[in-house]
C-alpha cells in the first residue's frame, strides 16, 4: 500500500490487511502518512458540512496508529490485541464524525478519549471478574486500582505479595474518595482467580487462553515514562490547570468530570447546572469548552 492510495481511499480499511494478520496490519497502518493541520480542517470541514464520507476516510486512516499505540496500554487484562485494536477503532470512527475543527484542538487529542472509552467497555464486557463493576464509580475505581496497585508494587519490590496492606487500601480510598470496603471489594475481584489461565480441555488439540497472549511488559523505559508523565498531570497538572479558572468555570469542569457522588451517579448535568445558575444547558456547555481550552494551555506549559 503507498501513501497515495492510503489518502484517496473511501473505505479505511478496504487496502488494509485484516486483524487476523496483527504484524502486518500494525505495519501498514504506521505507514500511512499523518495529516498537518491545514489537512486535518479541511477534511474534519468537508465531513460536518456535507457530510464528505472521503474526508472522514482520510481522518480515520491518518488516527489508526493512534490507536494501536493506545490499545497497547490494556494488553494486561488479557485479552487479544486484535480485539482491543477492533473496539479502539470503533472509538475512533465516533470521535471523526463528532469532531469539530473550530474547537481549536487537534483530532488526535480528541480522539484519545473515545477510542479509550470502547476499549474500557470491551474490556468490561469480557472480562469476566469485574461484569460487575457497572456504575460509574466501579468502573473509575476498577481502573485505577489496578494502576495505583502496579504503582505501589514497584515501589515495593522486595515484597512478593499481590494484595494491598492495610495502610496500602487507606491510601488508596483517600486518594480515590471511595469507602475503604469499596476498595477492598475491587481488590478482592482483581485479586482473585476468576479467569482460567490454562486452556480448560480435554482435548489433544491446541487450545488458547490468557496465558497464550497475556504478557507482562510494565517495565519496558516507554511505558514507565508514560506512567509517570500521566501521575504528574493527574495530580499537580490537574489542580495546577484547575488554578487558572474563575471559580464558576472551575466548579462547572469539577461537577462535570471530577466528582463522583455518593450514589455513584456521577456529577452534575448540564441542565443540572443551567438550572443552578440560570442559563441555558449550550451555555454551560459553552463555559465548560473555553474552560477546557484554558486548563489544555496551563498543562502545555512548563510547570
Amino acid at each position: 500500500m503507498t501513501a497515495n492510495q492510503a489518502i484517496t481511499v473511501r473505505d479505511p480499511w478496504a487496502l488494509l490487511p485484516s486483524l487476523g494478520n496483527l504484524d502486518a496490519y500494525i505495519t501498514a497502518v504506521n505507514r500511512i502518512p499523518l495529516l498537518t493541520p491545514e489537512e486535518e480542517s479541511r477534511f474534519a470541514r468537508n465531513l460536518r458540512e456535507r457530510g464528505d464520507l472521503e474526508s472522514a476516510g482520510k481522518l480515520v486512516l491518518s488516527h489508526l496508529r493512534l490507536v494501536v499505540s493506545i490499545s497497547r496500554q490494556y494488553m494486561g487484562y488479557g485479552l487479544p490485541h486484535g480485539d482491543l485494536i477492533q473496539e479502539g477503532n470503533v472509538g475512533l470512527m465516533k470521535a471523526v464524525k463528532r469532531f469539530d475543527p473550530e474547537q481549536g484542538v487537534r483530532l488526535v487529542s480528541y480522539a484519545m478519549h473515545w477510542i479509550k472509552a470502547e476499549i474500557h467497555e470491551y474490556i468490561l464486557r469480557n472480562w469476566r471478574m469485574v461484569k460487575v463493576a457497572t456504575t460509574k464509580a466501579q468502573r473509575k475505581l476498577f481502573f485505577n486500582l489496578r494502576s495505583m496497585k502496579h504503582s505501589m508494587k514497584e515501589v515495593s519490590e522486595q515484597t512478593h505479595r499481590n494484595t494491598l496492606s492495610e495502610a496500602e487500601i487507606e491510601q488508596v480510598a483517600s486518594t480515590l474518595k471511595v469507602k475503604r470496603e469499596e476498595v477492598l471489594e475491587m481488590e478482592t475481584r482483581l485479586s482473585g482467580g476468576d479467569v482460567a489461565l490454562e486452556p480448560q480441555t480435554d482435548d489433544d488439540g491446541e487450545a488458547f487462553a490468557p496465558i497464550a497472549y497475556l504478557a507482562d511488559d510494565s517495565q519496558e523505559p516507554t511505558r514507565v515514562i508514560e506512567a509517570r508523565a500521566r501521575d504528574a498531570l493527574a495530580g499537580d497538572g490537574i489542580t495546577r490547570a484547575l488554578a487558572v479558572l474563575d471559580e464558576r468555570s472551575r466548579r462547572i469542569v469539577e461537577e462535570r468530570w471530577l466528582k463522583v457522588n455518593d450514589d455513584s451517579s456521577g456529577g452534575m448535568t448540564l441542565h443540572e447546572l443551567a438550572a443552578e445558575y440560570g442559563v441555558s444547558a449550550e451555555r454551560i456547555r459553552q463555559i465548560e469548552a473555553a474552560a477546557m481550552k484554558k486548563m489544555r494551555k496551563a498543562l502545555a506549559e512548563p510547570a
